[in-house]
């Protein structure tokens, strides 16, 4: 069989896209720096579709511990980025995209010009260090390309990527003292002793090889690099900056602070100095891999074998418009266009890929292991994810999310605890939130025939053998006693409501394979969601281990009532797989519906922002907080009401409010994708509201029109007639020309291609 070098197979595969390429260019719509303020965190860098590099700037170290204490302001750096800022650090190559938590920033590269300083400096004062100061105004940044002016140093800095290897060009003015930093030291959320160890190898005087091993979200993250100068350098150097005592053994006979070619230490950073002329452009590419140093050279050498930058910029602009364009929308206002590409851009963010140009990965295990026929893909924030961003997978591109489940199957078969990922990323499980929600995830693509049949019992396996672990918090409690007590363990609530969605989508997979005892099993756990709901005061409420509800509580609270990241207003909607019974619970739709209304139009008194840092006035409606997941669904309840139209009107609201092109325009972390998500499928008019379901709960469009390429090769057309900003409702829904009678859309039909037409008007 003939082997295909990559480059090839780059060109063939651009090639092919070009015969089919539409002729719009959607990747002038996406814009990276949206979410780059406030509480997006988002990152605004140089990064291809699902890629390993996220190269990206980082205008800020930030100790983890102040003083002894946590540092609250280190949540505002989860990307490395905010916007406000007005100088950058330097340039590292892995990055989160919208969580509340962070780790990596790994490999930290800045150009310098002038007097050698090997310290950041602080951002009052810039010139203390090596860090610059610098404008927006001279600040691009598109999907695969970031460009800034460095102004302390005179340096035009500019970023792009491959999928496993960043690639800088720095435009340097005339120098005798130009110097190129690369600070190992340095990392987003610099925990106490986080970096464990690191080791540079300089090969020759254009090529350095290394790896960096931390202990932070990650316990055990090693990451390995090699870096490749498109000049040689003229001398390096290094300075160790551990504050411990570390035994030097007979290695202190060297100077090893200048010319040395292997270092070692905690804290280390090197310098590499240059003679430059005015305009001299020196690039640098570094590749990443989880495995070894000689993985990230293989790395280097087969995605960016030379130094052209701007062919490397076209390739990853050509991959982010072949994915940007999976989906084709009408509308005569750019904003709106602008809103779905970077949406449609952040969920194509992460996961992230994992694993070497040869199939190798560093497993759970922390061995080394083949991938064989699959991607593997880390990153998996899945108590945010499972709601919409998967599910979205399934849709646009169910191969790679296939993958993805290979990728947590193999996470399951490489863990001693025997149990899918929770939020894991780089060979690590960080146990972060609640619930076990690879589950929905798998069952979702199993249910949706996107995972092959023959893997549907051993997936079903997994999620049993997860849903049985005895280590996560309140299950035997939950399994003994129907529900968590709140005295046993914290947000209880919402645990019990989550093990219990979990639990329905076990059982719906087991009834699709026939396991009958299992179904029969996992049905009745997925009703305990009854066991916390208050029938005299209409909520859900924490029990204690006695059976007594707790009486101290406080519905509009969201600390210590029994909630994570919410309140009893928004949990007590969190029954996606069975809204006719909650809402027959809650009084049936007379009462129900009232209900809702006033969680989108209530007034929240000053301590509900005072209680928690993660959630802001700009990502709340009334009560309604869309900037954290669990009421995501919330406005599509309605259509299990008789008022539909009123999901309608509400996500035509929400769309606007919580979503414009700016960087301020995330109403909350973007979280991996999820707040995207559920702009992409609104804006659509469908969303799912359940995974593991069937069917998709109808909206109201927000699009003139679209044509979601499917990856089958058929085509799903979405058709507005009358649509304005006015025109919020659903007049009538026909698809394929039939009349719609349940506000309600099967993914098969979808999946099948075909038409969907909305016709909208100005009243209900």
């Amino acid at each position: 069989m003939k082997r295909l070098t990559l480059p090839t197979l780059l060109l063939s595969s651009l090639s092919s896209f070009a015969q089919k390429a539409p002729s719009e260019n959607f990747v002038q719509y996406a814009h990276p720096l949206v979410g780059t303020a406030k509480m997006g965190h988002t990152y605004p860098g140089a990064t291809v579709p699902f890629g390993m590099v996220q190269l990206s700037p980082d205008t800020d170290t930030i100790p983890y511990e102040l003083n002894g204490k946590y540092n609250p302001k280190v949540y505002e750096y989860c990307a490395g980025y905010q916007y406000a800022d007005k100088t950058i650090v330097g340039f590292s190559h892995t990055h989160f995209s919208g969580t509340g938590h962070s780790d990596l920033g790994d490999f930290q590269v800045m150009p310098t010009t002038g007097p050698l300083q090997l310290n950041p400096g602080t951002a009052d004062q810039p010139e203390k260090g090596f860090r610059s100061r610098f404008s927006h105004q001279n600040e691009v940044a598109e999907p695969a390309y970031y460009r800034v002016k460095l102004d302390d140093h005179n340096i035009v800095a500019e970023l792009t990527a491959s999928n496993r290897v960043g690639m800088h060009q720095y435009t340097f003015p005339q120098s005798d003292q130009a110097h190129i930093i690369l600070d190992l030291a340095a990392g987003i959320y610099n925990y106490p002793d986080k970096n464990v160890w690191t080791f540079v190898r300089v090969e020759n005087d254009s090529l350095i090889t290394g790896y960096r091993q931390t202990n932070g979200w990650a316990r055990t993250r090693v990451e390995y690099f090699a870096m490749a100068f498109s000049k040689p350098f003229a001398s390096y150097g290094s300075r160790n900056y551990s504050k411990k005592q570390v035994y030097r053994g007979f290695w202190g006979r060297f100077d090893q602070a200048h010319n040395f070619p292997e270092l070692a230490g905690e804290q280390l950073r090197l310098y590499f100095d240059f003679k430059t002329t005015a305009n001299e452009r020196i690039k640098v590419k570094m590749a990443l891999s989880g495995v070894s140093m000689d993985g990230a050279l293989r790395n280097l050498r087969a995605e960016i074998p030379g130094w052209d930058f701007e062919a490397v910029k076209r390739q990853g602009q050509a991959q982010w418009q072949e994915q940007l364009g999976k989906v084709v929308i009408e509308s005569p206002k750019k904003v709106d266009k602008e809103n779905f590409y970077t949406a449609m851009y952040h969920a194509a963010l992460s996961p992230t890929t994992y694993m070497d140009v040869d199939g190798q990965y560093r497993g759970l295990d922390q061995n080394i292991h083949q991938a064989k026929g699959f991607t593997n893909y880390t990153t998996f924030s899945l108590w945010d994810t499972y709601r919409a961003l998967h599910p979205l997978f399934n849709l646009l591109e169910p191969k790679r999310n296939a993958d993805m489940v290979q990728s947590m199957l193999a996470h399951y078969d490489q863990s001693t605890l025997h149990m899918l990922p929770i939020w894991s990323h780089y060979a690590n499980e960080n146990w972060c939130m609640i619930g076990y929600h690879s589950v929905p995830v798998i069952v979702d693509a199993v249910l949706k025939g996107v995972v092959p049949a023959d893997q549907a019992q051993r997936a079903l396996d997994a999620c049993v053998a997860t849903a049985h672990q005895k280590r996560f918090d309140g299950i035997g409690y939950y399994e003994q006693l129907g529900y968590v007590p709140e005295d046993k363990s914290g947000s209880s609530v919402s645990k019990t409501l989550e093990y219990a969605f979990d639990d329905w989508c076990i059982a719906q997979l087991a009834k699709k394979l026939g396991k009958s005892d299992i179904e029969a099993e996992f049905s009745k756990r997925a009703q305990n969601w009854q066991n916390v709901y208050d029938q005299r005061i209409g909520f859900m409420r924490p029990r204690l281990a006695d059976g007594s509800f707790r009486q101290r509580f406080d519905v509009l609270s969201t600390h210590d009532q029994g909630f994570i990241e919410g309140n009893a207003w928004n949990y007590s909607l969190y029954v996606p797989q069975d809204p006719a019974t909650l809402i027959a619970k809650m009084g049936g739709e007379k009462k129900f519906v009232p209900h809702l209304d006033s969680l989108f139009t209530m007034d929240l008194p000053d301590k509900f922002f005072a209680e928690t840092e993660d959630i802001t006035r700009d990502g709340i409606i009334g009560n309604y907080v869309h900037g954290n997941e669990p009421a995501h669904h919330a406005a599509y309840l309605y259509n299990w009401t008789n008022q539909p139209y009123k999901t309608q009107a509400r996500v035509r609201m929400i769309l606007p409010k919580m979503y414009r092109p700016t960087p301020d325009g995330l109403g909350g972390n973007d979280d991996c994708g999820q707040m995207s998500a559920w702009y992409i499928f609104s804006s659509l008019g469908f969303y799912p509201v359940a995974p593991g379901s069937p069917d998709y709960a109808l909206g109201s469009p927000a699009v003139h029109g679209a044509t979601i390429n499917l990856e089958n090769g058929k085509t799903f057309r979405i058709k507005v007639k009358n649509q304005s900003d006015k025109n919020v409702y659903v007049k009538e829904a026909r698809l394929n020309g039939q009349k719609l009678t349940r506000p309600f859309l099967a993914y098969a039909d979808v999946v099948k291609g075909g038409e969907l037409v909305f016709t909208m008007a100005g009243k209900p």
